[in-house]
């Protein structure tokens, strides 16, 4: 994996993890958890992804040539 992707996709994934905190942290998530004892899918859909660019990025960047 070439490192600029690497990079890309680090840059990427804490973007995603960033909105997936705000959207965390959001009323309407914050109602849903109440009601369900879930947050939204939105907001575990954003940290999941993050973490999995995160990942991949880190490894790409530590691996990449």
């Amino acid at each position: 994996m070439n490192k600029v992707i690497g990079i890309i996709l680090l840059v990427v994934g804490i973007i995603l993890l960033y909105f997936g905190y705000e959207a965390y942290n959001s009323p309407a998530s914050e109602i849903s958890n109440a009601v369900t004892g879930e947050p939204t899918d939105n907001a575990m859909w954003y940290l999941i992804g993050g973490a999995i660019a995160v990942i991949v990025g880190l490894y790409g960047v530590i691996r990449g040539k």
